[in-house]
């Protein structure tokens, strides 16, 4: 399939978040259960560090990094969304999103990426693992959506910064 990876600009928001709603209908993406409003996630997530995979104006997948903390000693470390459309997963898109994301990261002076992950969500761990994160630990039982216990595996890549 023939795709270009672009910063993601405003307009991009109503496919961006239709994505981010098959995600949560899987019960496997997220611990959200309902999308933002398209303010409250531009401000919580990195002005300088989204992107989607479009072909012919169709938003195929998207990824953006959100600081984990508004602590100055934590201004490098971000954590990754990355999201792809139902119909277009298995065709690399994940992987090419996640390698553009750690390359524009890099260069905005992050020093560590990380991802919390499902364990069912097999995919997402594989990407994640190939493109160089590492699992740190699994936080086991830290929420309870629908009633029900779910761990979550940690990973993180960091840059080589000395």
């Amino acid at each position: 399939m023939d795709y270009q990876l672009e910063k993601m600009v405003d307009s991009d928001w109503d496919q961006v978040i239709s994505i981010y709603l098959e995600g949560i209908a899987t019960g496997n993406a997220t611990f959200e259960t309902d999308a933002p409003s398209w303010e409250s996630w531009d401000r919580s997530h990195s002005k300088t560090c989204r992107v989607v995979a479009k072909a012919e104006n169709i938003v195929l997948g998207w990824v953006a990094l959100s600081p984990v903390s508004g602590r100055c000693v934590y201004a490098g470390v971000a954590d990754v969304s990355i999201y792809i459309r139902s119909t277009n997963k298995g065709l690399g898109i994940g992987s090419a999103l996640l390698r553009t994301i750690i390359d524009l990261s890099e260069k905005e002076g992050f020093w560590t990426l990380q991802s919390g992950i499902f364990p069912e969500n097999i995919p997402s761990l594989k990407i994640h693992k190939k493109e160089g994160f590492r699992v740190v630990g699994v936080r086991e039982s830290i929420g309870k959506p629908n009633g029900v216990w779910r761990d979550v595996v940690l990973l993180e890549r960091r840059n080589h910064i000395k």
